[in-house]
């Protein structure tokens, strides 16, 4: 079973490292093959560099709101 763990993300640098983390360790600890992703919508704090240090996929949002990041 394959599964994406999709986050929406706006200026979220001071907790996203612990979100992906926490989520990559849920996959291994699961025996889940998956992935985590954000769905940025244009933060201006290097959140989009924080996630993929941490090995997340970031998938850039331009429309606003968490609906547009989860659609």
């Amino acid at each position: 079973m394959e599964l994406t763990i999709l986050m929406p993300c706006l200026n979220e640098a001071e907790t996203l490292e612990i979100c992906i983390k926490k989520a990559k360790a849920f996959l291994a600890s699961s025996g889940v093959d998956g992935e985590v992703m954000i769905a940025d919508n244009g933060s201006t704090d290097g959140s989009q560099d924080i996630a993929r240090a941490n090995g997340a996929v970031v998938v850039d949002v331009p429309a606003r709101g968490y609906g547009a990041a989860l659609l």
